[in-house]
């Protein structure tokens, strides 16, 4: 039986790219506002996905990650700045937009509830800073329903290790095959913890997959959902789904 549920925070239970993209477009636009903001929205979504993959493989710092995002992003438009501080006050600027574009998705409390109806207890793994996970969490009114958070920037190792999933179920006190993990990201979320022992599911809200991504799915045994709102009932009927096929 899963008797815990661990989740992933950013764009899983928190519409975290629709905050990343809304928060550069309105910073651009009052920095620059001759500038198409919208033009820009994706360049910042693939710095955010180079620098921070660089930040939690130890090659940048927290605020090293920030800086540099700040300056590849800034640099084409003919600003350079001269210092990490002037890079960081850019960045936090940037942070007040992101900020004030924070959102659940609206499946996000509606699951919650459900699984916690049924005495399922949750949980929660993510790849970031604690301090900046948790100020998430209390925003959005998250805080009481989510007994244990665990951050890779607390913890030293990051997903997909096996080592966060693992020490995750040894915080709640039970087996990995106990537990289930479910993130928007098929590799590092759902594959990572079904490679530690955890059911992983796959919240694919797009629905968008390639050929590769099938081939993944089908070795590694994963669930895929679209909506979370499908979560309890999948949960419900997982042990005798996955008994009925050894």
């Amino acid at each position: 039986m899963i008797r815990v549920v661990l989740f992933d925070l950013d764009d899983t239970l928190f519409a975290h790219r629709a905050a990343v993209r809304d928060g550069i477009a309105a910073h651009v636009a009052r920095e620059l506002g001759t500038v198409d903001a919208a033009a820009l929205q994706d360049r910042w979504d693939d710095l955010e996905e180079h620098h921070y993959h660089r930040y939690l493989t130890g090659e940048l710092s927290y605020l090293g990650q920030r800086h540099w995002r700040a300056r590849d992003f800034m640099r084409p438009l003919g600003v350079e700045f001269a210092d990490d501080a002037a890079a960081e006050e850019w960045f936090e600027t940037y942070l007040v937009e992101y900020r004030r574009a924070w959102t659940l998705y609206p499946d996000t409390i509606p699951c919650l509830d459900a699984l916690g109806g049924t005495g399922v207890r949750i949980g929660m793994i993510t790849n970031g800073e604690l301090g900046f996970q948790l100020a998430k969490l209390d925003a959005m009114g998250l805080t009481d329903r989510i007994e244990q958070v665990v951050t890779s920037g607390e913890f030293g190792y990051a997903k997909p290790d096996p080592r966060i999933f693992l020490h995750a179920c040894e915080a709640f006190g039970v087996a990995p095959s106990d537990a289930a993990y479910v993130g928007d990201r098929l590799q590092t979320d759902a594959i990572g913890a079904a490679d530690a022992g955890l059911t992983g599911v796959w919240l694919n809200r797009s629905g968008v997959t390639s050929p590769e991504d099938d081939a993944a799915v089908a070795a590694s045994g994963v669930a895929v959902i679209r909506t979370l709102a499908e979560l309890p009932a999948l949960l419900a009927l997982w042990p005798t789904s996955r008994s009925s096929s050894d």
